[in-house]
């Protein structure tokens, strides 16, 4: 995934699904393209290359839905720092 901003534009702006059909080299790339808003990928190379096809193909069906799950369930706005969300009180020092 190379320009993900550009893979974001075409998936919000098209009307059609969109698939992404090269640049999948392993389960994050999957992972990325569908939670950018595309409705598949198509894998050949990724998975017939692997040193394990069967386990590369297994890792990119969880990653596949792992990324649709979290495209539908919608990202937390991003902040310039992190804000810790456990309470501070009770701590020792």
């Amino acid at each position: 995934i190379l320009n993900p901003l550009n893979i974001r534009m075409i998936a919000e702006k098209l009307q059609v699904p969109v698939l992404v059909d090269a640049g999948i080299g392993t389960a994050s790339d999957a992972c990325i393209a569908m939670e950018l808003g595309c409705a598949g990928v198509l894998l050949n190379t990724a998975l017939s290359s692997a040193k394990e096809p069967i386990l590369m193909a297994k890792a990119m069906k969880q990653a596949v839905e792992a990324g649709r799950l979290a495209f539908l369930a919608g990202r937390m706005p991003k902040s310039q720092g992190a804000n810790p969300s456990s309470p501070s009180e009770g701590i020792l020092s």
